[in-house]
């Protein structure tokens, strides 16, 4: 048996045939997957994934009045019309608790229709790490795929993947064969901290990791915006035990 695990910095290096029967991972630390974990934690019921702006108007609006949120960004910013931006602590019971949230991004959303013919496609970030790296380990054939930022490669989603891929070749005990990618994003990830996160035990506060995030172009952007505190939301490693997946028939991301 052949074991594989695979890192895309961009989810244009992967053709979506390839991801055909396997496990793959979205990551966008900065901020789709953090900000839709939340979400998720937060009590709400689903999340309809839509590439485009009117497209989510029109999901939305599908929706009997008060049942569903519309939420996302363009270039970082709240989109005309909607309820909320893509800052994960706008996500909270009081705003999503009970609702659907129809969501559409940038990069993130355009990342999840990539792996759209995975076996299984999960929803990653360091807010649930622990979580992620539980749920894939054993899994002969895994994809970390990054959503970057703009068609360029963003660091805050490398360093994750590099998470990823340190824990599961020390904890699975598994002859696991990595891409290029996938060693890359591990040096990336062990080089940038004098003690790697790599069993869960080592202590790496929020502060720690925000400050390499914010070197990324991603986190520039939301300096850039005002949205630094975005930065420290999403670097608040295993704040969360929960994976949301990927319900390929509906195109919904829900908690098991």
């Amino acid at each position: 048996m052949k074991y594989q695990l695979n890192v895309y910095a961009l989810p244009t290096l992967v053709a979506p045939e390839e991801l055909s029967g396997s496990t793959a991972v979205v990551i966008d630390i900065l901020r789709a997957s953090t900000t839709m974990i939340y979400a998720l934690e937060a009590g709400a019921q689903e999340i309809v994934p839509c590439l485009e702006v009117e497209e989510a108007r029109e999901a939305a609006a599908g929706f009997p009045p008060g049942e569903a949120v519309l939420g996302g960004e363009r270039k970082g910013m709240l989109i005309e019309g909607f309820d909320l931006a893509n800052s994960p602590t706008e996500y909270t019971p009081a705003s999503v608790g009970g609702r659907t949230v129809v969501f559409t991004t940038t990069n993130g959303t355009r990342a999840l229709l990539r792996c759209r013919q995975a076996a299984d496609v999960y929803i990653g970030a360091f807010v649930n790490a622990t979580a992620v790296a539980r749920r894939i380990l054993g899994q002969e054939q895994i994809h970390l795929v990054c959503a970057g930022t703009a068609g360029q490669y963003s660091r805050d989603d490398v360093l994750f993947a590099g998470l990823l891929v340190d824990r599961i070749q020390r904890l699975a005990g598994l002859p696991y064969q990595l891409n290029a990618q996938a060693l890359t994003a591990r040096e990336n990830w062990v080089s940038s901290f004098s003690v790697p996160f790599s069993t869960g035990a080592e202590p790496l506060g929020p502060d720690v990791l925000a400050a390499e995030l914010r070197k990324s172009i991603a986190g520039r952007n939301l300096i850039s915006i005002g949205c630094d505190d975005d930065i420290l939301a999403a670097a608040e490693i295993d704040r969360f035990s929960t994976v949301p997946e990927l319900d390929k028939e509906s195109f919904r991301v829900r908690l098991p």
